[in-house]
């Protein structure tokens, strides 16, 4: 095995989910205290990490592309590592299938990419694909940099074990974060600049634990704790479950003032048949129970979901049971794919599965219902002020872009800086943003 020089730059590539997104953010910090830097605009990396997602049909045909992409002109390549749920499942395929990736490390070891690095310098290949009892935020580097608005993962893995999702196989069983850790890693990111921190889960409102005081707590205790932090100005969570939207959590929407109005709730369909069959373990009757509380302690909340449309069997009438909940609920946003049948998943084997233009012409109906009520939300906002953080600067000079408390991209002109809260006044709306006029500055 001829050895390679020790990578000196890394670009890490992340597909999919917020965790991913987190983790991605992670492993660049890990590979910086190990002195590998961001490798410049525009130029190669000696490592490339593609950090991979497995919830859709033919994500390692994916993977198999990038890598392919990857290939310089004078045929060589960087040294690719092989991270995420793809990796997870099926790192064995990709170590055979794909010669020039050295790495293969799934979502519960990447903390151990320095030593993967250190042997594929040597000239070995390695796969590590376990879920270790030492968990990988046991030995990660702490947070030290962050923007106006930063993840935090709380909660990983999944107990649910929904017919037709790969999570609990490619993430493992339901872990919660420590508390003091959490409120450590937290005031970190609020030191190093983050204004809004979101929560992250699999089922993130599973989480538990003990807090400072040694108090058994949910996941509201923890966002009321986080909320008493002086320079956190706003708090979101994601994703949710319905079986685990306790009461406190609810009244914690109305309570909490830095808690933003904004709940995403995947449903998945609306027939109690197909969400018996998907493993899902509410009903239509218990979910919209759950969305009439929130409701009814803060009105004004925006609501967004996931939808899958096919499921195996699934019948015309019953596709017609979630148009039909759509229109009861009226989502400010919604996720929406066709059902994907995933390799090891029950559903993958049930009979009626349904041809894909039948999938098709059914995702297009309900797209069409979803972004109908996107942009009817958006423009109720017309002519109400609202305060708007600003992440980064617009496509035009003078312009920012900023989030409003119900997620809206929100773009307007004037005196502002990353990460100031100012107040606006929506001017104009549109299917996927607002436009807006700068009434004050209220940077902190």
């Amino acid at each position: 095995m001829r050895p390679i020089q020790t990578p000196k730059t890394y670009r890490v590539k992340s597909f999919g989910c917020q965790m991913n997104v987190y983790d991605g953010d992670r492993m660049a910090e890990l590979l910086a205290e190990q002195g590998i830097q961001p490798a410049a605009d525009g130029e190669d990396a000696d490592l490339v990490v593609l950090n991979t997602c497995h919830i859709r049909e033919k994500a390692a045909e994916k993977v198999y592309s990038d890598i392919g992409r990857l290939k310089r002109e004078d045929g060589s390549s960087p040294l690719i590592a092989v991270a995420g749920c793809v990796a997870q499942a099926e790192g064995e395929e990709i170590m055979a299938r794909a010669p020039t990736v050295k790495m293969v490390v799934g979502p519960q070891a990447y903390h151990r990419l320095p030593e993967m690095i250190r042997a594929a310098a040597d000239g070995h290949r390695v796969t590590d694909t376990d879920m270790p009892a030492e968990t990988k935020f046991d030995v990660l580097p702490p947070r030290r940099r962050s923007g106006p608005t930063a993840f935090l993962t709380v909660q990983e893995g999944c107990d649910k074990f929904c017919t037709y999702c790969v999570v609990p196989y490619t993430r493992g069983a339901e872990v919660s974060r420590p508390y003091a850790d959490l409120m450590d890693e937290a005031k970190r990111l609020i030191e190093s600049g983050a204004r809004e921190i979101t929560l992250l889960g699999q089922n993130v409102n599973a989480w538990s634990g003990e807090n400072g005081k040694g108090q058994g707590v949910g996941l509201e205790g923890l966002i009321r704790d986080l909320a008493a932090i002086p320079d956190l100005a706003r708090i979101r969570y994601t994703t949710s479950h319905p079986n685990d939207m306790s009461r406190g959590l609810i009244a914690a929407h109305g309570e909490v003032e830095k808690l933003m109005p904004f709940l995403h709730l995947p449903v998945q369909a609306g027939n109690d048949r197909v969400l018996k069959a998907m493993n899902r373990s509410h009903t239509v009757e218990s979910y919209l129970h759950i969305l009439e509380h929130v409701r009814a302690v803060r009105p004004d909340i925006a609501l967004s979901g996931d939808f899958i449309v096919g499921f195996p069997g699934e019948t015309d009438a019953e596709f017609e049971e979630t148009l039909k909940l759509v229109d009861t609920v009226r989502y400010a946003q919604c996720f929406s794919f066709k059902y994907s049948p995933r390799p090891g998943t029950p559903a993958a084997t049930m009979e009626n599965q349904l041809p894909l233009d039948v999938m098709d012409e059914r995702l297009q109906r309900l797209q069409a219902a979803l972004n109908r009520d996107q942009l009817a939300f958006n423009a109720a906002s017309l002519g109400k002020t609202c305060m708007v953080l600003v992440e980064r600067k617009g496509k035009h000079p003078g312009q920012w872009l900023g989030k409003s408390p119900w997620l809206q991209s929100v773009h307007f002109e004037g005196d502002a800086a990353v990460g100031d809260l100012v107040g606006v006044e929506i001017t104009s709306a549109g299917p996927n943003s607002l436009g807006a006029i700068l009434r004050q500055n209220c940077a902190a």
